[in-house]
């Protein structure tokens, strides 16, 4: 690329209005010396492609970067949505981003997690994760997503008196930041208990 802004005789720092005034002067230039006679006609139209293709890959990289800056705003939007509970607006604001990056499938694990569907949003992450395995946030959610789907598969197996402090350990840090379900999960079932003890009591 800095041969790009080499040959349009700019800097790499160059805005864009610089750019453009650099490669229609040398267009203009060349464009007029092409139909010279002999090497020097060939010569011009040789720079003349040179100049064209350094520009196009200038602009072809600006574009792309304006655009990941977009898409990384969107992201911030979605996760705010996310987090205020707007889940169907979150879908729909990440559908309409086109590039599939790490961040992408991440912010779909996590509304898939939000609708319970856990095999779902662990295909997500494990996506998230192969792009960037060295990601600490993607690699902390997937551990605290196993931890959740081994309680699930332990108290559907009937452990779930057992193993009230993995519900801790496993609900109470759930993706997105919320922590309130282990809360609930433990105050129903001392209510539970408290009702078959009243119950107890009664009988005798």
């Amino acid at each position: 690329m800095r041969e790009n802004y080499k040959i349009l005789g700019v800097s790499e720092n160059a805005t864009q209005e610089e750019i453009e005034t650099a490669y229609r002067t040398l267009k203009e230039k060349y464009s007029r010396e092409r139909f010279l006679e002999g090497e020097a006609g060939n010569k011009a139209a040789k720079e003349l492609t040179k100049i064209e293709t350094a520009y196009q890959e200038i602009m072809g990289a600006k574009k792309q970067s304006a655009s990941r800056g977009d898409d990384m705003n969107s992201f911030v939007d979605i996760e705010i949505l996310i987090k205020n509970g707007d889940i169907s607006l979150a879908q729909q604001k990440l559908d309409d981003i086109s590039e599939r990056n790490a961040e992408w499938h991440y912010l779909q694990s996590v509304i898939f997690y939000k609708k319970n569907w856990l095999n779902e949003s662990k295909k997500q992450l494990e996506i998230a994760l192969n792009m960037e395995p060295h990601n600490s946030k993607y690699a902390e959610n997937y551990a605290r997503l196993k931890d959740k789907m081994e309680f699930n598969n332990r108290q559907f197996n009937g452990g779930y008196y057992g193993n009230q402090q993995n519900q801790g350990y496993a609900d109470n840090r759930q993706m997105g930041g919320t922590d309130s379900n282990g809360c609930v999960d433990y105050c129903l079932t001392m209510c539970c208990m408290n009702m078959m003890l009243n119950m107890c009591c009664n009988c005798r």
